[in-house]
C-alpha cells in the first residue's frame, strides 16, 4: 500500500493508544471512523495492537471491505498483552522510529484519536516534521468529548508567548466527528507557508538558487 501523490488521498493512517478511554463516546467514535473510511473508499494504516481504539477502527474498516495495513515493531511483537496479529496485512519494522517512517511512506494523511503519551509523541513528531517541511501531509485531530481542547489551549498559549509561530496552527485540522474531519481533510489544500522552515542543500556547484529539499535522518543512535 503506497502513498498517493495527489491531494485526493486514498490511504489514511489512524493513531491512538492501547486503551478504550473512560467514556463510551471514545469507542463509538473509533467504530464510526472505521465505517466512514470504508464509505469513502479509503484504505487504513494503523499501529498494530489487539486492544484500544485503533484496533476498533481497523476491525470496523476491515470487515466492511477496506484494505488495512498494520505496522508493528519487531521487538514488541511477542508481547501478546498489547500486540497481536493485525487485521489485514502486517508490516514488521525494526523499531519505533521506523514506524513513523513507514506510516509516512504508506499514508496520505493522518488522524489522531484520543490516546496516550505515545500517541501525543507521534503527533508532536509529525507536526514538527511538517513544520520543517520534511514532508507535506495532512494531520487531523478527532476531538471526541473535547479531548484535545487542553492541547489546543497549550498551543495558543505558546503562540501568544512567541515560542511557536501562529502559522503552526495550519499544520493540523480539528473536528468533533469522523465525517466532519474527513470532509475537512479532503477539502483542504496545502499552501506554502513563508514563516515555516524549508530545509535545503545546495547542488554540487554550490548554487543555492537551484538547491533541492532533502530528508533528515532523525534516528537517535546511542
Amino acid at each position: 500500500m503506497a502513498a498517493t501523490l495527489n491531494r485526493q488521498f486514498k490511504n489514511i493512517c489512524v493513531l491512538s493508544g492501547f486503551t478504550y478511554g473512560k467514556h463510551k463516546e471514545f469507542v463509538d467514535a473509533a467504530i464510526d471512523l472505521g465505517r466512514s473510511i470504508v464509505e469513502r473508499k479509503l484504505h487504513l494504516v494503523y499501529g498494530v495492537g489487539n486492544r484500544g481504539l485503533s484496533k476498533l477502527v481497523s476491525e470496523a474498516a476491515f470487515i466492511r471491505g477496506s484494505q488495512v495495513l498494520g505496522i508493528i515493531p519487531r521487538a514488541l511483537k511477542p508481547l501478546g498483552s498489547l500486540y497481536d496479529s493485525s487485521t489485514g496485512e502486517e508490516l514488521v519494522v525494526s523499531g519505533m522510529q521506523e514506524i513513523i517512517t513507514e506510516m509516512l511512506n504508506h499514508a496520505d494523511a493522518f488522524i489522531f484519536l484520543p490516546g496516550d503519551l505515545a500517541t501525543l509523541e507521534a503527533f508532536i513528531t509529525l507536526a514538527s516534521w511538517a513544520h520543517l517541511h520534511i514532508y507535506q501531509k495532512l494531520i487531523g485531530l478527532l476531538n471526541v468529548n473535547n479531548f484535545y481542547d487542553g492541547f489546543i489551549a497549550f498551543l495558543n498559549h505558546a503562540i501568544k508567548n512567541y515560542f511557536i509561530p501562529s502559522s503552526a496552527k495550519k499544520i493540523f485540522i480539528c473536528a468533533h466527528t469522523a465525517n466532519e474531519l474527513l470532509d475537512m481533510l479532503q477539502a483542504y489544500k496545502l499552501e506554502p507557508d513563508p514563516l515555516t522552515f524549508v530545509l535545503e542543500r545546495p547542488n554540487n556547484d554550490g548554487n543555492s538558487s537551484s538547491s533541492k529539499k532533502y530528508k533528515l535522518d532523525l534516528t537517535l543512535r546511542l
